[in-house]
Formats: C-alpha cells, structure tokens, sequence
C-alpha cells in the first residue's frame, strides 16, 4: 500500500514536471517606439515639369495676400512668370509677409503713385537665381530689377547660418524658404523693403549749364546809294569863267 502511494506520487510529479517544461516562457513587453517630433513644413519644391505660376506659389504658402495683389496690380507677376517660363534667366524674391504690410501705416500703400509701386515689387527681385547657401558670396551691392544706384542699393550680409538685408531704410533678414527649384527662390521677409528712391526726397535737378552764344558776324557795311551831285553848274561857271580868261588874254596881245 505504502509502495502504490509512493509510485503515484511520482507518477504525479513527473506530469506535473512534464506540463511545466513543455510551456514557452512569457513574451517581454513590447514597448511602443516614441513618436517622431513634429517638424517645420519644408520649402515647396517642384516635382514635376510644367509652368511655373508665382502667384499660385504665395497663394499656396497662405501669407502673402498684400503682396500677391500688390503683384497683380502693377502686373510684375506677368512679366515674372513670362521670363522664368520662357527664358534661362534666374530670379531671386523677397516677399514680404502680411504681417510685414500690417505694420505699415494706413493707406500706405494707396498713397503711392503707380510708378512708385512698380518700383516697390521690383526692388523685392533679384534677377538671378540665389540658393539660401549663395548669399556669404553675392558682391554687394545687389543688383535688383529696380536698377542701381545710390538710391536702390541693397546690401547682403550673412552671420552663420542668417542672411541680413539692409536697404539704408530697411534692416530685416530672411526668415524661411517658401519655394526653390533650379531657376526660381522666394524667401520670405518680415518687413517690405523701403528703397530711398521712393521714400526720402529727391535731390534737386542740377541748374542747366549756361549756353554760351556764338559770336554774330558784323554785318558788312552797306552804304545807301548817293545821289549823284550835280555839278553842271559849276562846270558852266568854270568855263564860262575860263573862256572870259581867254578873251581878255586874246585883246591884251592885240593892244599891246
């Protein structure tokens, strides 16, 4: 009896044993990778071929309302988009956002005259292509489509990875990219960019240099005509005083 117990007892353990190595042990916890951090909206890049619209781009990006009608006004978007679709030429923009022009007084705008206006989104373009690592080497000053001189002058300066802009009104630097491909850049500035042709006086005509006047020739002497004197009479008097003269010659030899 005591023998039976024994052997059922290890017949037990030995199942017991037996169920206990034949389970796989518990799966470790699988812990959820950490969520990427959220990243900045990258620059619109053209993917594929076709014509480029500029106003399409600052319409897309959301912020450059002002500028897109100041655009759109002076007609400057035609003229861009027909020179970056049909020539090789590079273009480089400054676009100021709306909050830019929201910091300009009231009815600043509308207080320029048209040409001013022209002028104002010309000089916001560069006309030549400049990718954001080009500008440490761009001689200034730049040129812009408002021309050169003393009165349109913007310089470029760059400290590390900043681009500063300064006009001699205006100090701003760019604050992002909002397209770029081969041939067309826009960054986006947070102050419109004052040129000192349109907003500080225009320094006064030189006087015209006095016209020195040619010397008139003399006119030649033109005597009127003289009547000629008649002297008929004296003729007369002289003859008839010489023929007296003679006669009296005549009678003195006759009566000596």
């Amino acid at each position: 009896m005591r023998r039976q117990s024994l052997m059922s007892f290890s017949l037990f353990f030995f199942l017991l044993c037996t169920k206990t190595l034949g389970q796989s042990p518990a799966a470790a916890p699988v812990k959820a990778p950490p969520a990427a951090p959220a990243q900045t909206p990258a620059a619109q890049v053209a993917t594929s071929p076709g014509p480029v619209d500029i106003i399409k781009i600052l319409q897309k990006a959301g912020h450059f309302t002002v500028f897109v009608r100041l655009m759109q006004a002076t007609t400057e978007d035609i003229e861009l988009n027909k020179e970056i679709n049909t020539t090789n030429n590079g273009i480089t923009i400054f676009a100021p956002s709306d909050n830019a022009f929201s910091s300009l007084k009231a009815g600043f705008l509308n207080s320029l005259s048209d040409e001013d206006k022209t002028e104002l989104v010309k000089f916001h373009v560069l006309p030549a292509f400049i990718a954001s690592s080009q500008f440490q080497t761009v001689s200034n000053p730049v040129r812009t489509q408002a021309g050169t001189g003393p009165r349109v002058t913007l310089n470029v300066t760059t400290t590390g990875n900043f681009v500063n802009i300064s006009t001699g009104l205006t100090n701003t630097s760019l604050s992002s990219t909002v397209y770029t491909d081969s041939q067309l850049a826009i960054y986006q500035v947070d102050k419109v960019l004052f040129p000192l042709d349109i907003f500080t006086p225009k320094p006064p005509a030189p006087a015209p240099a006095p016209v020195m006047e040619r010397p008139k020739k003399a006119a030649p002497d033109v005597e009127s005509p003289t009547a000629a004197k008649d002297i008929s009479g004296a003729l007369t008097v002289v003859v008839h005083n010489n023929a007296v003269l003679l006669a009296i010659s005549m009678v003195a030899a006759m009566f000596p």
